[in-house]
């Protein structure tokens, strides 16, 4: 029995998972007020007619997450709170036919390359002239750029060709026009994601051509910071640092995925890196770019892991000193290499493994964070949470990494400013400063 009263003509979208699935949002999103529908993102109001659920795939905990997600909005269509309910994005390219069959009450599954039979099952038309516009659920100072979509790398792990594809870089001229329009509208933070940032161009270039791309998106008026996430270490191209030091509005800062050390497990993982190769990456891209923050993530538990490979991990993890690190649980994934490999670390192994990493890696950010204190940094505002401004340093990208706090009984600003602050205390992944 229906509760209340619904908009027919009403979207609310649903965005789970990764900063790829947010951007796919927006650009769905952007698509559909085109079409004149009311389109909201992740509304508490309940009085959307139509609820859309962007999926995502990647690993146990984020499948769960979505499965969960979605029986609570076939539950909502079940009661008449909703009549129409779409799933799309990775776990329903991955899984439709077992959702299809185990979920009854969802209209439509889509995968991630369905735009336009999504649109038009909704009576809507693919605007093919919107190219770029979006829809931002970010705040406007900052906003996401999809580079690329897919993967060519063979990695054992990893389930993402599976549900993204291969490899499809963006044409620079595309992704110039996009970044102007986003400036346009106020947003000075650009953060560039792809599967593999350095495949960038492989495909419609014939070269890495990462370093030409930022070359042209740093020349857009108005985009005062632009950061690179999600870069492969095997192969990687070091004429991007070259850019990244010839030009002020390229932020001295790399996410750079390396996932485990120790030659065994680098080989079984299909990395096509070894250990001594992955720390003279390390070690160039520091050389090259002095102070520059490297982010990365790793896997604990991966199928063979000894304890013995494990102690190697913290010990590199030790002497490295990334500025920022996660970890993973392995996840043992259907249909990829390692799913023919015995899971053998048990899951509470896995646990506190990972556990073991990161508070060696919260008392290095405590370390690196107290040498931060009683200098300025030029920060970015996010937002305002109870009696503080958040902001971020050019070191700190949004949701993963610290963030720096500032009293707002004390100092004003704005949203979306950038200000300078001198930091006067530190934590483990927080900065308290003053606006100076």
């Amino acid at each position: 029995m229906r509760t209340k009263s619904i908009k027919k003509n009403k979207i609310n979208v649903i965005t789970l998972g990764c900063s790829k699935n947010i951007y796919d949002s927006e650009v769905l999103m952007g698509q559909l007020r085109a079409n004149k529908f009311d389109v909201t993102h992740e509304s508490t109001d309940e009085d959307a007619g139509i609820v859309i659920i962007n999926t995502c795939g990647f690993i146990d905990n984020a499948k769960e997450e979505s499965i969960d997600t979605i029986l609570e909005y076939a539950r909502a269509k079940e009661e008449g709170k909703i009549e129409k309910l779409i799933v799309t994005g990775c776990l329903s390219e991955r899984y439709k036919p077992d959702l299809q069959k185990e979920i009854k009450n969802v209209d439509e599954f889509f995968g991630t390359r369905d735009l336009p039979r999504l649109l038009k099952s909704l009576g809507a038309d693919y605007k093919h002239e919107l190219i770029g516009e979006r829809l931002l659920t970010t705040p406007q100072h900052f906003a996401y750029l999809k580079i690329s979509e897919g993967c060519d790398r063979p990695c054992s792990f990893c389930a993402i060709p599976l549900m993204r594809g291969k490899h499809i870089s963006i044409p620079i001229e595309e992704l110039v026009s996009h970044a102007k329009q986003l400036a346009a509208k106020g947003t000075k933070e650009l953060i560039l994601i792809a599967q593999d940032l350095t495949y960038y161009g492989l495909d419609i270039y014939q070269k890495r051509n990462l370093s030409e791309l930022l070359r042209h998106l740093s020349d857009v008026e108005g985009i005062e910071w632009i950061r690179l996430h999600y870069a492969f270490p095997s192969g990687f191209p070091i004429d991007v640092l070259d850019v990244m030091n010839e030009r002020a509005n390229i932020c001295n800062y790399l996410d750079i995925p390396l996932q485990h050390i120790t030659n065994n497990m680098l080989k079984s993982m299909r990395r096509g890196i070894t250990k001594e190769k992955t720390i003279e990456v390390v070690n160039e891209i520091r050389a090259k770019v002095p102070g520059i923050t490297i982010r990365t993530t790793l896997i604990a538990g991966y199928p063979g892991e000894t304890e013995k490979d494990f102690e190697e991990m913290k010990d590199w993890v030790r002497e490295t000193r990334f500025d920022r690190l996660g970890i993973f649980t392995y996840s043992h994934e259907e249909n990829t290499h390692a799913f023919s490999l015995k899971d053998d670390v048990p899951d509470d192994v896995k646990r506190q493994r990972a556990e073991e990493v990161m508070q060696i890696q919260e008392t290095i950010s405590a370390e690196i964070n107290e040498a931060k204190v009683g200098k300025t940094y030029k920060v970015i505002i996010d937002r305002k949470e109870g009696n503080y401004f958040i902001g971020r340093t050019e070191a700190d990208s949004p949701e993963v990494d610290n963030e720096v706090l500032i009293d707002t009984t004390k100092f004003y600003t704005r949203i979306g400013d950038f200000v300078n602050v001198k930091i006067f205390s530190a934590a483990e992944f927080d900065l308290y400063g003053e606006v100076v």
